[in-house]
């Protein structure tokens, strides 16, 4: 493996080179190529069945593909562990949300600060000594998401009892609690109303802005991937149909056809 350089803005902080993803005799994803550059919002879209999730779970290293490479931050590989991933600055959210229902808000978002956890199991199971000016410090980086994200109201809450947008919005705050370079959201938008879509995008925006943190997205609302994108790759079968602008993309008659159900 090559060691991790350090990558400027408008380079390419990952690649995806020729990989393919088969699951016996299904092909989920085939000879898919792509980069995404550090400091961008990168789009991945596609009909349903396209291999869009299959492609975030091979970045962060929940599946192996069996042809093709990963190359993040200089540093190429063909598999990686999640817990890898994660500590390597790679983060993200789920198509369906996964948070620890009977904790409250702070307590979701405190759970993505353990990786920079330093103190030693014996000081955190008893909260003293070292481990209890670590928690301090974590939970100042954690108050300061939930201002950001303007939960503040809910940060007692246990999760299962907030509305689904609300869940969503906790789960983001987990996912930069561990302070991302690259940040993976699948669907983010899944399930909200227009007024909690408005929100999210502005967070996803403020995101980009404020952490600099560079996003992969994947949402089947078209308004929303047109709106926030600096690009956008399309896959439909899991091959690779289109990689350009939106405005590239939105014009390209192989995205049209995918996204009217035109037979080929």
């Amino acid at each position: 493996m090559v060691p991790a350089q350090h990558i400027a803005p408008g380079d390419a902080l990952l690649k995806v080179e020729n990989v393919s993803l088969r699951f016996g005799g299904v092909k989920a994803i085939t000879d898919v190529s792509f980069d995404i550059k550090k400091g961008e919002i990168r789009a991945i879209i596609g009909p349903n069945g396209a291999g869009k999730t299959s492609m975030l779970n091979v970045i962060n290293g929940f599946y192996h593909p069996q042809e093709g490479l990963i190359t993040y931050k200089g540093a190429t590989r063909a598999k990686m562990k999640p817990y890898v991933a994660a500590s390597q600055g790679i983060a993200r959210t789920f198509q369906n949300v996964a948070l620890f229902k009977g904790m409250s808000t702070l307590d979701n978002i405190m759970v993505g600060r353990t990786l920079k956890m330093k103190s030693s199991f014996f000081w955190q199971v008893f909260r003293h000594g070292p481990a209890m000016q670590e928690e301090i410090v974590h939970r100042r980086m954690v108050e300061e998401i939930i201002d950001f994200l303007e939960i503040e109201h809910i940060r007692k809450v246990p999760v299962g009892k907030l509305p689904y947008g609300l869940q969503k919005r906790v789960e983001l705050g987990r996912a930069l609690a561990m302070e991302p370079e690259l940040l993976l959201l699948d669907e983010p938008m899944a399930g909200m109303n227009l007024e909690e879509k408005e929100d999210m995008c502005r967070f996803i925006l403020d995101v980009k802005e404020q952490y600099g943190t560079t996003i992969a997205l994947i949402e089947h609302d078209m308004g929303v991937v047109m709106d926030l994108s600096d690009r956008v790759v399309v896959l439909e079968y899991g091959r690779k149909i289109a990689d350009g602008t939106p405005d590239e993309v939105k014009a390209d008659q192989a995205v049209i056809d995918a996204y009217l159900g035109v037979a080929h």
